[in-house]
């Protein structure tokens, strides 16, 4: 991914937040596979992180998962940016977003290490499920266990990136936040509170 350094995030703190909010990613190995699933995050194992994962025994992009480099892309908000939203012209349209990039190693978990990787996941999400034995019983759990594979990807590099029209000048970024904030779209709303979450090109707004 191409970030210009004015769009590159680089607090550590927020690209694991990042991660965790947008835990839903798409792992891709060498041979341009993709799988979409969701992820944990452990920024403190290694020296960026390691990510935690787990898919379908039957899906055969396990096998290219085995000590093979890997790309798992984390995608933000995003939203179509109009040119009428700005002070004046000239102008095009554009999209803003913010995403992460990881890349890294992957490499298959052992038995015990899934069971663990799939209950930090239920944990995250709804950590009551995992003491409900009535709902998930334990010869239930073992079953659907048996049809999956537990995998983690060392991250070895991160690109981490805002388009948020870091560019623009204050009045446009005011037009832009405003239009995204008034805007009936899930979208654009999502945009508009992550820009005022993150305090970025809101031109002063606050």
């Amino acid at each position: 991914m191409f970030v210009p350094k004015n769009l590159r995030i680089q607090e550590k703190e927020h690209i694991a937040q990042f991660i965790s909010e947008h835990s839903f990613g798409v792992v891709v190995s060498d041979t341009l596979e993709a799988t979409h699933i969701p992820f944990t995050f452990k920024p403190e194992e290694g020296e960026l992180g390691v990510l935690y994962g787990h898919i379908a025994r039957a899906n055969p992009h396990i096998h290219q998962l085995t000590g093979e480099k890997a790309l798992v892309i984390f995608s933000g908000p995003h939203a179509y940016i109009s040119p009428s939203w700005y002070e004046n012209g000239p102008g095009v349209p554009t999209w803003n977003y913010a995403a992460v990039h990881c890349k890294g190693r992957a490499s298959l978990l052992n038995d015990e290490e899934t069971i663990q990787a799939m209950d930090d996941l239920v944990s995250k999400y709804e950590p009551a499920l995992l003491d409900n034995k009535t709902l998930m019983p334990e010869e239930y759990q073992d079953k659907l266990r048996r049809g999956v594979v537990g995998f983690k990807v060392v991250i070895e590099h991160i690109d981490a990136k805002e388009k948020l029209g870091q560019q623009r000048k204050v009045p446009d970024q005011q037009g832009v936040y405003k239009a995204l904030q008034e805007s009936g779209e899930l979208g654009d709303i999502q945009l508009a509170n992550y820009m005022q979450k993150r305090q970025l090109c809101m031109g002063d707004i606050q």
